[in-house]
Parts: C-alpha cells; sequence; structure tokens
C-alpha cells in the first residue's frame, strides 16, 4: 500500500470512529458479517478480470454506523495462471447513516484501498454516496481515485425487491430482487484501465436474485448481465476481447 493510501486510509479511519463513537446509541455492539460468493465470471465496472469460476471471500465489522473490513477475489480455474491464488484484495471503511434533517435519504462515505498483485499493484478511491427511499430506490455513488488513476466513476443504480414468489419449503420462502446500475467515468479514469482519454457512459450492469434463508444463511443465486456502453470502451477492451457478459452466481452471507 503507498504512503499516500495509507495516509488517507488512516484519516477516514480517525474521523469515522470518532464520528462513530459520539453518535453511537446507549447498547450499540459490534457486529461481524461473513460473506462466500461465488461467480461464473468475474466483472467489475464492466472490465472482465477473470472469464472463468471465481470465489469471493470477505469479512467486516460494524459499530454505530461504521464499518471496516477485507474482501478478495480467488481465481478458481487457470485462467491466467492464477489458479489457488488471490488476484484482487480490498481493504475498506465506511461510514454510513440517515442525513441529518432529510427524511428518506441516506449517505455513506469511505476509502477502499485495492491490491491487484498481477495487474496495476495498489491504488485507492474515496467514495461517498446517497440513497433515496423512492420507487425503485435510486442511488447515486461517485469514486475518485486518489493514487494511480486520479480520475473518477460515477454509479447510478435502482433496484426493486418483488417479495416472496415461491416456497422451497414450509417456511422457506424464495425471493426475487432486481438491479441495475449505470456507470460513466471522467477521460482519466477510462485512460487508466481502458487505455482511451475519452470521458462517458462506461458500462451496463443488470440482476436478478433469488434470495431465501437456511441454517442461519442467506443464500442468494443470481443471473447477470453486463455490457459496454461507450463505443471507444467496446473498441479498446482490454479486458478479453468482448463487450458483453452473461454469467452467473450465488451468494452467501451471515451476521452474528
Amino acid at each position: 500500500m503507498s504512503s499516500k493510501s495509507l495516509v488517507v486510509l488512516a484519516a477516514l479511519v480517525f474521523v469515522a470512529l470518532g464520528t462513530g463513537v459520539a453518535l453511537a446509541e446507549e447498547g450499540s455492539s459490534v457486529e461481524f458479517e461473513v460473506t462466500a460468493d461465488f461467480f461464473s465470471k468475474y466483472i467489475w465496472r464492466g472490465q472482465n478480470l477473470n472469464e472463468d469460476y471465481a470465489f469471493q471471500p470477505g469479512i467486516s465489522a460494524s459499530y454505530a454506523g461504521f464499518t471496516g473490513g477485507v474482501w478478495g477475489s480467488l481465481d478458481m480455474t487457470d485462467y491466467g495462471d492464477n489458479e489457488g491464488e488471490f488476484t484482487e484484495v480490498d481493504y475498506y471503511v465506511d461510514y454510513s447513516g440517515s442525513v441529518p434533517g432529510v427524511e428518506g435519504v441516506e449517505f455513506a462515505v469511505g476509502v477502499v484501498n485495492y491490491h491487484f498483485p498481477s495487474i496495476y499493484g495498489d491504488t485507492t478511491e474515496i467514495y461517498w454516496g446517497l440513497g433515496f427511499d423512492l420507487p425503485l430506490s435510486p442511488s447515486v455513488s461517485v469514486y475518485h481515485d486518489v493514487d494511480q488513476a486520479d480520475g473518477t466513476y460515477v454509479s447510478f443504480g435502482i433496484g426493486q425487491d418483488f417479495g416472496t414468489i415461491v416456497e422451497l419449503a414450509e417456511g422457506m420462502p424464495v425471493g426475487m430482487d432486481f438491479s441495475a446500475s449505470l456507470g460513466l467515468a471522467d477521460g482519466d479514469y477510462n485512460e487508466f484501465y481502458w487505455g482511451t482519454k475519452d470521458a462517458g457512459l462506461n458500462d451496463l450492469a443488470l440482476s436478478v436474485s433469488f434470495p431465501f434463508e437456511v441454517f442461519g444463511w442467506s443464500v442468494s443465486p443470481s443471473l447477470n448481465y453486463v455490457t459496454l456502453v461507450d463505443g471507444a470502451l467496446r473498441s479498446s477492451d482490454s479486458f478479453v476481447q468482448s463487450s458483453d457478459y452473461f454469467y452467473t452466481g450465488i451468494g452467501l452471507s451471515t451476521s452474528f
């Protein structure tokens, strides 16, 4: 992790911890979450980082709106000669809550350090976002790279929970959730990640998942589609010669 990344990470941890402790309600406790996701491809912001199966575990701890965690992506096949190796490890801190005095608006601020040992090394983003308690739950998140890329990526999202659609067994309902996001980036971001200086719309992602609970775990199979929107990115496509991806996944999570 670069010295610049360490300074940003330390500063946000200090601010978030201080704010979280100040706002903590009596009786607040630390909550841990463990996740274990499996995907047939790993597509990140339209970039094909793994054409084959990936296992993506994570663990986080939350207290009074503050969350810190680590997440990784492990290649499960010999794609890119990285079988059995972590090709990405992320460290992050986040502070989330309701916007004071504004009903129905949530906020999040944080920092993520990305470690790509086989591609870029390390880089760090700070981010901030808003979510709205409106039909389709619209949200916007802004990520600014303060390290290698020195560019900005913006994601607009919507989602819909359709409730229970079937029961696997008595007391085991299966829901259906839909989500979509549209990303855009400036020229500095695209020059670093895609080799083109063009700014514009980057990727459109669609996902349908079917969550249910079993033995204290949330299980969420999903069908996913991602396509590159910008013609310059589709032409350059540094991440495998394809611009449209269909893939499947299953997410597992539990909290304690």
